[in-house]
């Protein structure tokens, strides 16, 4: 993986990534606060200058910002690229519109002559090829993608990048938390990609009640335009200024006020335009009032007339595009500058600065979610500053012990994915298998065959005997013992007669046992998933306390297990003692002797394999938290659904 752009920046997000031989560029955006050819991501690193068609199987756009999207056309026309282009509907009715209008601002008011042009516009959306949310698209017969609703902007999409077992997902910008037009951003649970490539717009930032800021910015808006004054408010022609404008709208309504109100000529309208089109795309509150009247007419809000810059007295004026990055004139009034040049004219600012945020990016508390529900092996921070992703990478690796990158434009990393080699078994080693004794859990037969490795027919299965016969070499048993000291008495009969559930072939010895087949486990781990193995009974192992090796487990009914002492109970939780006293409740904390009885207790973390699990702390905290709650059902919630739910978030069970 590698940021072309966006790399410990804001601006020109590009990141191309190289995954299962397949070379994708997510994103290829614009960097708004310059003006030369640093506004353009380095294409020169994939091509060495030359055209892309070799080098890059697909472009992903994520959504129609210019910071994301506004490098196309000179990507795809004037450096080369005729591959194809994903995007979503609402992005691509929405970006040719957005690339025009700044091409013209730049070509025709500020005479920039090395810029794209309207007829590169149109042949960049040419190669475009629009995606459904949900709709795994097949690239090639190896590569497919899947978009995912991102909140933000209409249109907006995360992708899920898939190449065999391997997978990357890529956020382009997100919200976590619905506002008044679009919905919170959602991905599948425990999707689980190799990497998660993440925004980190506001990394250090936890956002206060989105109620008292709106009602922070009405007090202001009001008091500003009631004393005379004018209010600018910078924002993006879609998204935060239909926020901001259903806001006012609503409130001078409600205020019978008659200030007017204004916005740039002809966006609105086309607002109207895409709202209506796409409102699939919006949330459940816009989509049912839009049956009876489009909230985006707005009675007070007028476009805007060049005629009533100079106008006296109070209004409120939507400005566009509203980018605020070093470098624009928006993060110069920002900072407190008093006189700024504006297309070689000085002009004297005259303004009193309120710096709030309405941004439709996800901040720390909606990035850590965002993990928590995907469950990545890793995560990349772009889209963000350095100092800020650093913070935040401490706090993810410290919680969800995976390896966090941050990697600088230009910064190549790498990060091991899973390869899975599917084979087909030969019937007759299958066969064998199944005439052999299953092990005790009735999950697995003991399985020996050889993988032969051909570059020419691939991979191969044949039994140990084949394999000997092909390199013309005998079979032999190479047997490994070991042992382990005891510093008390042994009872080898008693001990023998517990094992030999394991191993039947097992041989009691004066001093010893011989074992075979089985396994011994000693010593539980906090957190692991106990198995009594002639109940079949489930429990979660979480230390000792007092002296007393103790269980937390889900009961179907009252069973006469052992009564713990309150002052034990006390030092399992946080929470009040009387919760886990309840010896009826159906989670409930007993001794493992007491739980398991005479039987042979054996730790079964199968699912490991298939499942990531909770850190051991996660593990016991999620347990002792259920003591005292009951919703028993032995389809839905038995008592190894609850200990793997315990484990792994999930309601598993081979029962």
């Amino acid at each position: 993986i590698v940021p072309l752009g966006a790399g410990q920046d804001v601006g020109r997000s590009c990141i191309l990534v190289t995954i299962g031989g397949k070379n994708v560029m997510l994103d290829c955006g614009m960097h708004m606060g310059y003006q030369d050819e640093r506004r353009f991501p380095d294409f020169s690193y994939i091509g060495g200058g030359g055209k892309l068609n070799d080098y890059l199987t697909c472009v992903i756009i994520s959504h129609f910002h210019l910071d994301h999207c506004g490098s196309l056309p000179h990507m795809s026309e004037i450096v080369g690229f005729d591959g194809p282009i994903y995007m979503t509907y609402p992005t691509k009715a929405i970006a040719p519109v957005l690339l025009e209008d700044y091409r013209k601002v730049q070509t025709e008011f500020r005479g920039d002559t090395n810029f794209f042009t309207s007829a590169n516009i149109k042949a960049c959306m040419k190669k475009v090829i629009a995606v459904d949310l949900h709709e795994t698209v097949q690239v090639d017969s190896e590569l497919s993608i899947r978009a995912f609703y991102a909140g933000h902007v209409l249109g907006a999409a995360m992708f899920e990048i898939r190449v065999g077992h391997q997978s990357i997902l890529y956020t382009g910008d997100y919200n976590m938390t619905p506002d008044r037009h679009l919905g919170a951003a959602r991905v599948l649970p425990g999707l689980r990609p190799d990497c998660l490539i993440s925004e980190s717009t506001y990394a250090t930032t936890i956002r206060d009640s989105k109620r008292a800021r709106e009602r922070d910015f009405l007090r202001k808006v009001h008091d500003r335009v009631m004393a005379g004054g004018k209010v600018l408010i910078p924002v993006f022609a879609l998204g935060r200024a239909q926020e901001l404008c259903i806001l006012l709208e609503s409130y001078w309504e409600r205020m019978d006020l008659k200030i007017p109100i204004y916005f740039s000529q002809g966006l609105a309208e086309r607002a109207n335009q895409y709202y209506r089109l796409f409102i699939n795309w919006t949330n459940e509150k816009i989509k049912r009032t839009f049956v009876e009247r489009n909230m985006f007419d707005f009675k007070h809000i007028k476009p805007l007339d060049k005629g009533y810059e100079e106008m006296p007295g109070a209004m409120v004026l939507f400005s566009t595009p509203g980018y605020c990055v070093a470098g624009t004139v928006g993060a110069k009034v920002i900072s407190g500058m008093k006189k700024i040049e504006i297309e070689g004219k000085m002009h004297d600012i005259n303004l009193a600065v309120e710096y709030m945020s309405f941004s439709a990016h996800a901040d720390a508390k909606g990035i850590m979610q965002l993990i928590r529900v995907c469950q990545p092996r890793s995560v990349m921070f772009v889209h963000g500053e350095a100092a800020k992703m650093e913070f935040l990478k401490g706090k993810v690796e410290k919680e969800f012990r995976v390896p966090v990158l941050m990697p600088a434009n230009g910064e190549s990393v790498s990060i091991p994915g899973i390869s899975i080699l599917e084979v087909d078994v030969p019937q007759d080693i299958v066969q064998r298998c199944l005439d052999l004794d299953p092990t005790p859990s009735k999950k697995a037969c003991p399985f020996s065959a050889c993988l032969v490795m051909d570059k020419q027919n691939g991979l191969e299965v044949i039994s140990c005997e084949a394999a000997a016969s092909r390199l013309q070499l005998g079979l032999h048993t190479i047997t490994l013992s070991q042992l382990v000291k005891s510093r008390s008495v042994v009872d080898w009969r008693a001990l023998s007669e517990a094992l030999s559930i394991h191993d039947t072939h097992l041989q009691h010895k004066q001093d010893g046992i011989e074992l075979f087949h089985g396994e011994i486990c000693v010593l539980p781990v906090k957190g692991d998933d106990n198995q009594a193995s002639d109940k079949n009974h489930w429990a979660v192992y979480i230390g000792r306390h007092d002296g007393l090796p103790l269980v937390v487990h889900l009961s179907g009914g009252d069973g006469d297990f052992g009564k713990i002492s309150g002052s034990t109970l006390d030092s399992l939780s946080n929470g009040p003692s009387g919760v886990l006293k309840a010896c009826t409740a159906q989670v409930r904390c007993d001794p493992l002797l007491a739980v398991a009885g005479e039987n042979l207790v054996r730790i079964n973390n199968a699912h490991d394999i298939d499942h990531q699990p909770f850190p051991p702390r996660i593990v016991v905290e999620r347990a002792t938290l259920q003591l005292g709650s009951g919703n028993y059902n032995i389809f839905l919630n038995n008592c190894e659904h609850f200990v793997k739910w315990c484990r792994y978030g999930n309601r598993i069970s081979g029962q």
